[in-house]
């Protein structure tokens, strides 16, 4: 079905790809600093579902439509950006808001009575369906870890759901990880609590900043 021999040299070089910074990631980390594991498991299903729709597509075909349409890509990534700055001005609308009242609220990412499961899920998912880089990634990746001996297609739906579950489990790890850290911190140092409130600049910001960074890519 697949080049067995070609898999550690896959899950090495998806290893690295996984933990370098990105928007999936900030978002991963900021709601499991901020509302615990439980939300990032959400985020981390979300991202799990978006690899397994843009696994479809790959093998279906969008990537190398992406590729020879370049204004399908640019279409996606404006969407992409401004889903981005969207959740970057809510941030930054909530910490102006509270931050300089006496006492800090919890996060924006904590407040929001409606984010449910399902809905840290769609935000996930959303977050990286949106970046067409991370579809052209799929499409121009994957092909590299194929063989003339079995049928493409079958191919690239099975190690497109090896990366995804890989990624899946990395990403738990980073939930775990975020979580505790934030509860270590406020454990230890009562103090830092006043300073919460600021945590929603920081991300508006950082989330602004991935916004414009898609935008100007090429």
């Amino acid at each position: 079905m697949i080049d067995i021999s070609s898999l550690p040299l896959f899950f090495t070089t998806i290893f690295f790809l996984v933990i370098s910074p990105g928007p999936d990631l900030i978002l991963l980390s900021s709601y499991s600093a901020t509302k615990g594991f439980r939300a990032g498991l959400f985020i981390a299903l979300g991202i799990l579902f978006a690899g397994v729709i843009q696994t479809a597509l790959v093998a279906f075909g969008l990537g190398q439509l992406m590729q020879t349409m370049p204004l399908v890509a640019l279409i996606i990534k404006m969407i992409g950006a401004g889903y981005l700055a969207y959740l970057g001005v809510k941030m930054l609308l909530h910490w102006h808001k509270h931050s300089d009242t006496a006492q800090p609220e919890r996060s924006a990412a904590m407040t929001d009575s409606d984010l449910n499961g399902l809905e840290l899920i769609r935000r996930g998912c959303f977050n990286n369906l949106l970046n067409p880089k991370a579809l052209l990634f799929f499409s121009l990746f994957l092909p590299q870890f194929t063989s003339s001996e079995y049928a493409m297609t079958t191919q690239l739906i099975v190690l497109g759901l090896l990366l995804s579950l890989f990624a899946f489990f990395i990403n738990l790890l980073f939930a775990a990880a975020f979580s505790n850290l934030a509860k270590t911190i406020v454990t230890r140092a009562k103090s830092i609590k006043r300073w919460a409130v600021h945590l929603d600049g920081i991300l508006g910001t950082l989330f602004i900043v991935l916004s414009a960074r898609l935008v100007l890519s090429k």
